[in-house]
Order: C-alpha cells, then structure tokens, then sequence
C-alpha cells in the first residue's frame, strides 16, 4: 500500500522553502535534500561534478531503469554594480518578474559570507517626489537594492565587503493557511522536490521494491537552462521531469491536481510516456489536468537537447503566479507525489 504522508511533504518543503539556493549557490538546499534522503535508507547517493544530487533506488532488476528530476535551485539576483549614491544595481538569475517582487526583504551574501539585509526597492520610489512612479516599467535599471546600512556613497558601500557578483537572496515568506494553501516565493520547483521525496519515503516506508532501478536527480542549474543535462546512465528508458504546472488564463491547469504537460516551449513531450501517466492517474483516481505551457521548457527538455534518447514526460504540482509570490495547495502535492510513487512501481 502506498501512503503519501502529507504533513511531512509539507515540512519538508516548509524547511526547503526557507533555505536560499538560487541558481549558481546550491550547497546547503542539495545538503538537506541528501541528508533527508540518505535517512530513508533506500538509495544510493552521489553528487555530479556540477553538484546535482544524484540516487539510485534499487529495483528489481535494471536492464531498463527510469529516472526523476526536479531542481532545488531558484530564481534570484546577483549585486551587478554598486552605484554612486551606495545602493545596488541588480542582475536578475534566470526570470524572476521583478514587478512581482517590488518591496521584497532581501539579503546580499558577500564574498567572505557575511549577510546585509536590504529591500527591492524602484529607484526614486517615493509618490510625493516621482510622479511617473506608478507607470515606470520594472526591469533591472529601473529596479535596485536599498541597503539596510548606513550608507551614501560606492566606497562606503564596498567597505561592507559588498562586491560584483555577489549574490542576492529573495525572501520566500512563506505561509501555511488553515485552507490548506502554501504561499512561497520559489514553489518553483521546491514543491516539486518535495513531491519526489514524499514518493520515495511512501514506498521506503511500505519496504516496496519497484521493478527497475529508478535513478533520481536533484538538479542545482535548471533555471539557467542545463539543469538536467547530465548525469543518467546512458541505459535509461525513461525519464520524468517534475515541475511546475502553470495556472493562468487559458489554462487547464489547478492549485488541487497533478498537472501533466504535453507540450511546452521545446515542444511535445513523449506521447507513450505522457499517455502513461495520465493511465496511472485515472486509474488510481488521482486528479490530474493535462495542460500545455507556451513559454516554459524544463529539465527533461535539457535532457533531449543535450542528445539523449530516453522517453521523456513532465508532471508536477499546479502553482499560480510563477516566478512572482505563488501559491499552490496541499491537495496539489499530495496527488503529484502519490502519481510519482505510482510511476516508480509500473512496469516499464
């Protein structure tokens, strides 16, 4: 029997949501995720020399393994010059809307570790000074970091040990409500990661062996493109990115179900394994909502293009408001990482 322990999905998430990791800095969110993995004491793992996390879950046999990923990295910034008058001009990490982060609590990481607080801030923000405040387009000129330091000028800046390329961290503020819903920057795609651990500690706690070996992946680099690139045995029959489903007009996708993609920005997603899943799905009575997603590629993408031939598919929980403040549901979760475990225990 396979039981999704949905509290503990959502801790588990909570405790990743909270910890930093936009692409570029993955050490302490993969770390977690190895530490929580390694106490279920069913899988192999290992790192990439990228640093992705890779585990293998023995199967009972493995001529024909199938694997999973999802990515602990996020969106974020980096400090891309330090200006005349002491704040910070930013670099964004992969496509963070900025509009949907103004006046957001922030923290630069200097180069020798230490941590600055700061906002998001417009430039010239102030109403009763910038009459075309309310108008200004958000973009990485228009936008900047007011430090929470006392500072007026680059030099007084630099003194803090603030420097070019250092990153940003983003406050994620997340929030349970008694509704069920979880509000979080970067559910993208933590909730997916989150949904694989629930799989993988359902069938550790059930002592299940699944038929072939399954290979998992936690990616450090998806957001930039090359996430899931590598890192597979050359024999995989199959692979299943987990991801966001985008939620938005003209979407099919919810907060409650699994979204399964068909198509995406690279194109239609493998039919016999696409078809796979949605089987699994309605014949276990898991809600699910096929959805195709105009501008959005994903890590199983990165697979295909960097020339390998595994059937791929993508399938994950429905998340509003990508790459602003999101927010998707407990029900979301529980039925992306009860579809998962259904995948792991299938026939290939």
């Amino acid at each position: 029997m396979v039981t999704i322990q949905l509290d503990d999905t959502v801790d588990f998430l909570v405790d990743l949501l909270n910890i930093h990791s936009p692409t570029g800095y993955y050490h302490e969110a993969i770390d977690f995720v190895e530490a929580r993995l390694k106490a279920l004491g069913t899988l192999d793992l290992w790192h990439t020399r990228k640093g992705a996390l890779m585990g293998r879950l023995k199967g009972a046999s493995d001529d024909r393994p199938i694997g999973l990923t999802a990515h602990a990295d996020t969106l974020g910034l980096m400090v891309r010059e330090m200006k005349s008058d002491g704040r910070l001009k930013i670099n964004k990490i992969g496509g963070m809307l900025l509009a949907g982060s103004e006046n957001e609590g922030v923290t630069v990481r200097t180069f020798d570790n230490r941590r600055i607080r700061g906002t998001l801030v417009p430039v010239n923000t102030s109403t009763h000074v910038n009459a075309q405040i309310a108008t200004t387009i958000r973009d990485e000129n228009s936008m900047e970091i007011r430090l929470d330091a006392r500072t007026t000028t680059k030099a007084e800046t630099e003194a803090l040990g603030i420097g070019v390329g250092d990153f940003v961290f983003v406050d994620p503020r997340v929030e349970l409500t008694d509704t069920g819903f979880i509000k979080s920057r970067f559910l993208d795609d933590k909730a997916g990661v989150a949904c694989l651990y629930a799989a993988l500690k359902a069938l550790a706690d059930a002592g299940i062996t699944p038929p072939q070996d399954v290979y998992i992946q936690i990616a450090n680099y998806e957001e930039v493109g090359h996430g899931g690139a590598t890192g597979f045995p050359p024999n995989l029959e199959e692979l299943v990115s987990i991801d966001m489903g985008a939620i938005g007009e003209g979407q099919n996708s919810d907060e409650y179900s699994v979204s399964i993609c068909v198509k995406d920005g690279g194109g239609p997603y493998h039919i016999d394994l696409t078809d796979k899943l949605r089987r699994l799905a309605a014949a276990n009575d898991i809600p699910h909502r096929p959805d195709i997603y105009l501008y959005y590629a994903s890590d199983g993408t990165s697979y295909w293009r960097a020339g390998h031939d595994a059937r791929v598919a993508l399938a994950g929980p429905g998340i509003a408001a990508s790459h602003s403040y999101e927010r998707t549901h407990r029900d979301s979760l529980l039925h992306s990482a009860h579809l998962l475990a259904r995948y792991m225990l299938e026939p290939v």
